[in-house]
């Protein structure tokens, strides 16, 4: 006889009950702005029960404000979204402790409301941005893309490193490759919405309210495309902006490019004869056969001297950059590249701007805020124009690099590949360049691509660190 049993259906627990609670809010407040009373008031239970401050439910309250009146809460923020590895039994009431500091994060971030937006308010979003950068593990900064890691608005500490996607400085590595690629440019793209949503004219006139801007990728862009129209204080004060942020981003690719080397040495010079070129580990070497066991003293007939004279061949770097609107991330951090590589002792660089109509702007590209100032974004595209300028730059083809940033959508694209190959066929290192941000976001013309990858020089896309690991190798 078989014994038939039912089998009771699981209840949910209390914790469970809880967690639901605060991601119902969530949901609810992402989705319409109106306070919904049950869950606001289940939710500040809930809150209160577990010990958080209440003020983790207002949409007024910044991460900062928040952290600044508890600031036992800053560690519990980092790192908050990185999955737990290992086979750990589940913690259900940490569960519902993250549950709500996460829905905090998200709502600050997400939910950013419509009308006219303030400088202030704008500062405390990419901020609250910064902290939710933070809580994937990353630098405030990083996923947005353009600032560079280690420049956030946020209070305090790091955040753990994502390496899998190149963002980061160590720690935990959580598994993060498909979902932080696709939050960067969501950010950017909501901080590009904040900053259209500014007046920002009337914000750039009023210094007491320009100073609370923070600069950004997107606000550099507005400033950029916006200059001729300001004048006086509002163009004083986007100017110095925008050396801000030039300064942050140069900081950061500074330390990625590190000091090249000075050159081969040069053996075909006899080494100066001094004694700090000594080379005394190699003299003592060569001279042990005069050892003299009994007097236990070696006789020294010829001393042995380092070469310290290196070629200097100089090799010429040209970065021809597309300064349509779609391309500026990449444009602004290109030219500040130019700019660090400019001032190597052994680099000549060459930079042009172009749209329908080309600029040399290598008089200035050791000043990247006044190359900025001279590019004019927007516009259509015409790579002919800017190739006409590159190609009589271009005297010595083996010490030459010239690197290309566009998304290629050209109006004259037939005979613009057949230059480029040309460059490639002479000797020169060609390297095509689709988009340098830290997001990586951008799209580059399908028939492009695939004519650069059958020519032998794909084209780099994704973070500024690639395009710097090819210019060191070649031009160090």
């Amino acid at each position: 006889m078989t014994d038939h049993t039912t089998k009771e259906p699981t209840l949910p627990s209390a914790d469970e009950n809880r967690r639901q609670v605060l991601y119902w809010r969530l949901l609810a407040r992402l989705f319409d702005h109106e306070e919904q009373a049950t869950l606001e008031s289940a939710s500040l239970a809930v809150v209160e029960d577990i010990g958080l401050p209440p003020a983790l439910l207002d949409p007024q309250a910044s991460i900062d404000a928040l952290v600044q009146r508890h600031p036992e809460l800053a560690e519990e923020f980092d790192a908050l979204m990185v999955p737990e590895t290992g086979e750990e039994v589940r913690d259900r009431a940490a569960e519902v402790r993250r549950a709500a500091l996460a829905a905090k994060v998200l709502l600050n971030v997400f939910a950013t409301g419509t009308g006219t937006v303030t400088a202030g308010q704008l500062a405390r979003w990419q901020s609250d941005a910064g902290w939710l950068e933070r809580a994937f593990g990353c630098k405030p900064g990083e996923l947005r893309g353009g600032r560079g890691p280690g420049h956030g608005t946020g209070s305090g500490g790091t955040g753990g490193g994502v390496s899998p996607t190149g963002t980061g400085d160590g720690g935990r590595v959580p598994d993060l490759g498909r979902l932080v690629p696709e939050i960067g440019p969501e950010l950017g793209a909501l901080e590009a919405d904040l900053v259209k949503r500014m007046h920002l004219r009337e914000v750039l006139a009023d210094p007491a309210l320009a100073a609370q801007l923070t600069p950004s990728m997107s606000l550099i862009e507005q400033l950029l495309r916006d200059k001729n129209n300001l004048s006086g204080v509002a163009l004083a004060n986007a100017k110095a902006l925008i050396r801000r942020f030039v300064d942050e981003v140069g900081d950061v690719l500074r330390t990625q490019v590190e000091k090249a080397s000075a050159g081969d040495l040069d053996r075909s010079i006899p080494p100066k004869r001094v004694f700090r070129n000594l080379d005394l580990d190699r003299t003592i070497w060569k001279n042990l056969t005069n050892w003299d066991p009994e007097e236990e003293r070696l006789y020294v007939d010829r001393l042995y001297y380092r070469h310290t004279v290196r070629r200097t061949t100089p090799q010429r770097l040209i970065v021809v950059v597309d300064q349509s609107g779609s391309m500026v991330d990449s444009m602004v951090n290109c030219t500040i590249l130019a700019s660090i590589f400019a001032g190597l002792p052994k680099v000549d660089v060459h930079l042009i701007a172009y749209d329908t109509q080309a600029l040399d702007l290598t008089p200035w590209v050791s000043d990247p805020f006044e190359t900025l100032l001279r590019t004019n974004l927007g516009g259509g595209t015409d790579g002919t124009v800017a190739m006409a300028l590159a190609q009589p730059k271009i005297a010595e083809p083996r010490n030459t690099v010239v690197v290309w940033i566009s998304d290629f959508y050209e109006w004259r694209s037939e005979s613009l590949f057949e230059s480029m190959a040309a460059i490639h066929r002479s000797g020169a290192k060609f390297i095509p360049v689709g988009s340098v941000t830290s997001s990586g976001r951008g799209s580059v013309n399908p028939w492009f691509r695939e004519r650069f990858k059958d020519l032998g020089t794909p084209v780099i896309s994704g973070h500024i660190r690639k395009l710097v690991h090819e210019l060191k190798t070649f031009l160090t």
